[in-house]
């Protein structure tokens, strides 16, 4: 397991600053929650959620990834159910964002909440079984996904703000 020490400082940082940033999160999710918007709660599970759930993810892949474990096998059986469930997850929240009637997502919503995390999941899901064939690959798209769903967060959180000081609380007359 050599392989996995290789990767230590990396998840040492990824792993605090997904934590980090869920906090920043419930922070926001209470600014935004003092002037709510028609529709809030439609639009939270669409567009809210999904950012801690991916914020999540990272923590949670980046606490496997530090486990001692003796063999690969079940490490990569569980960040493979992490990616299938990270799949099914994203459709669960494509459907939510058609569903919501408080915003009409654009492009960059469609890019940043439903197609780059299901790349990521899906290179997650994919990424366990070529641990097999070679565990260095496997962890550079586990240590990528880390990283795309770390910034998809990101941006999804800043999204917010903006369009809630921006747009929401312009319209409320804040």
């Amino acid at each position: 397991m050599h392989a996995l020490t290789e990767w230590e400082s990396f998840y040492l940082i990824v792993g605090p600053a997904a934590g980090a940033l869920i906090g920043l999160q419930f922070v926001v999710l209470t600014l935004i929650a003092e002037h709510p918007p028609k529709g809030a709660a439609e639009a939270g599970s669409a567009f809210a959620n999904p950012t801690i759930v991916h914020f999540s993810a990272v923590l949670l892949l980046a606490a496997l990834l530090r486990v001692p474990w003796h063999t690969i096998i079940p490490l990569t059986m569980l960040w493979g159910l992490m990616g299938l469930a990270g799949l099914i997850y994203v459709v669960v929240v494509a459907r939510r964002m058609r569903r919501q009637t408080a915003y009409q997502p654009v492009f960059e919503d469609q890019l940043f909440h439903i197609w780059l995390p299901a790349l990521a999941y899906l290179a997650l899901a994919s990424s366990a079984p070529a641990a097999f064939i070679n565990l260095g690959d496997a962890l550079f798209g586990a240590g990528a996904v880390a990283l795309i769903l770390l910034f998809t967060g990101i941006h999804n959180a800043w999204d917010a703000i903006a369009y809630h000081v921006f747009t929401i609380r312009q319209k409320q007359g804040d």
